[in-house]
């Protein structure tokens, strides 16, 4: 299937009521057309893995194209560059996160663009950062507790971004990393400790939020 193929049948299956309900969740509704994530699965299996194609549908522009993009591109064929302008475009938290999920995660830059995009100055560039870093949690599960440790100095310091899209994405960070061990949950409280203490609405509410949860994990928990 080709880009506008797919395109095609993303289209036939617009719907205008999903698109307002969407604005409702913060999802830009530009060049949305409402279609189904499981729809947009459907399509992902049926076109298999082909990194050209996930850049024609990029490039396209419409919101349901690009989640499709990072369902089908190929981790071990993207590079540093692409990974920066993607990240640059974003304008949705959704294709953000689905982004970083589906797809950069899997790159062995990971960890890199991770760190890097904490000092992002765009809202969704900066969010992707700390998504990224969520993501990893889950997927590494061989890396050293030492690389997600490096990432709570970048925590703290992205702490007092008051937009609700990166502070949601740096708390989401630390409860992630909070939760992989116990040897890292006693670090990512200690961290969200004195997050509390900064003079900042944003870093209160991340550190009250984190601590909630982590104080509630078992002893034990890996």
């Amino acid at each position: 299937m080709g880009a506008q193929e797919l395109i095609a049948h993303l289209r036939e299956h617009a719907n205008p009521a999903n698109v307002a309900g969407m604005a409702r969740y913060g999802i830009n509704p530009k060049g949305t057309l409402g279609v189904s994530i499981p729809l947009i699965r459907g399509l992902a299996r049926k076109a298999g893995r082909d990194h050209a194609l996930a850049a024609e549908l990029w490039d396209s522009g419409i919101h349901e194209a690009r989640i499709l993009a990072t369902l089908i591109d190929d981790p071990a064929l993207i590079t540093s560059r692409q990974m920066d302008r993607w990240a640059r475009q974003f304008d949705s938290w959704d294709v953000c996160d689905q982004a970083c999920q589906n797809l950069f995660r899997y790159s062995p830059l990971a960890f890199d663009k991770a760190a890097e995009w904490a000092g992002a100055k765009q809202e969704f560039a900066r969010r992707a950062g700390f998504a990224l870093m969520a993501g990893l949690v889950v997927k590494a599960k061989t890396a050293p507790d030492a690389r997600f440790e490096a990432f709570l100095p970048l925590i703290r310091e992205a702490s007092t971004d008051e937009r609700n899209f990166v502070r949601k994405a740096v708390n989401w960070a630390l409860r992630s990393i909070g939760k992989r061990n116990t040897g890292l949950r006693w670090k990512a409280i200690a961290a969200a400790e004195a997050i509390r203490e900064i003079d900042s609405r944003s870093a209160r509410w991340i550190a009250a939020d984190a601590l909630r949860e982590l104080r509630r994990q078992p002893q034990g928990s890996r």
